[in-house]
């Protein structure tokens, strides 16, 4: 990945509310070269992937067969699986569902299947982040919660350099696994034009004494714009300043989509005409 162009967010895009939160990494790539086009922040530092490694997961799932396609396999919740989701977490649910409302259920079904060596093998291969999967000091608990706020980091830059892979059909996997992949990652339009399918996250850090600090949430929202045969693939990264009742994801995701049309704009046209 090339080193940023010093670009800088328009003044214009700025949202003017209360502070809630500040922006830690703003990153946009081409897809197709991964020439950065903006870089704002620290986007080389390695944290939680939280929720936005379902994208990587469901690769390596697919890839392996444990998915089969959009729709299946569907995995039923049982008492005692995490459901701090709320009702959409009960119900059957299927990958196009496991994305879309984020059931971390799903996911420790599948890691567990998949097996850690597999995970930190395939996530190494991907290049998504440090790929440990050790969990927390002697717990035991990684395929349970290691890119919860755990053992696996990701940065970033290394988000974008996935991402624009699987945008681009460049990523070292089958044509089904792409295919299904690329279906079950959600998809929110723009008035001109743009499709932004991206992936949120959030998860809080820990204190010292092992608690969770809800007032400093992880917010992501990662993936890649399509528009007129051009695809930038994007990663934004905030964290909390005070405890919020709506997650971290969600608001960034919220406040890109929002911003992106003047974004898009500031940041010129592609360096290469597409391919007719």
């Amino acid at each position: 990945m090339r080193r940023p162009l010093g670009l800088a967010l328009l003044a214009g895009l700025t949202v003017t509310t209360p502070v809630v939160a500040r922006s830690l990494c703003t990153i946009v790539v081409e897809a197709t070269d991964g020439a950065v086009l903006l870089e704002e922040g620290d986007c080389r530092t390695r944290v939680t992937p939280a929720s936005t490694f379902k994208i990587p997961l469901a690769v390596i799932a697919f890839e392996a067969g444990l998915l089969r396609d959009a729709h299946h396999p569907v995995h039923t919740f049982k008492a005692g699986y995490p459901d701090w989701g709320g009702a959409a977490w009960h119900v059957p649910t299927d990958p196009t569902r496991w994305l879309a409302h984020s059931v971390v259920w799903y996911s420790q079904i599948v890691a567990h299947r998949l097996g850690r060596a597999t995970l930190e093998a395939q996530t190494a291969r991907l290049g998504f982040g440090n790929a440990d999967f050790s969990g927390d000091p002697g717990q035991d608990n990684g395929l349970d919660r290691a890119w919860i706020m755990s053992s696996l980091r990701v940065s970033p830059a290394e988000q974008i350099d996935f991402l624009r892979r699987l945008a681009t059909r460049t990523l070292a996997v089958s044509a089904h696994t792409l295919d299904e992949t690329r279906k079950i990652v959600p998809v929110n339009r723009t008035g001109d034009g743009w499709s932004l399918h991206g992936k949120t996250g959030t998860a809080f850090p820990r204190k010292p004494d092992g608690s969770f600090d809800e007032a400093r949430a992880y917010g992501w929202y990662v993936g890649w714009a399509e528009r007129d045969g051009r695809t930038l693939a994007f990663a934004r990264l905030d964290q909390d300043e005070t405890k919020q009742p709506v997650s971290g994801g969600m608001r960034v995701r919220a406040e890109f989509l929002e911003t992106w049309p003047a974004l898009a704009r500031s940041l010129g046209q592609p360096r290469h005409p597409p391919v007719p």
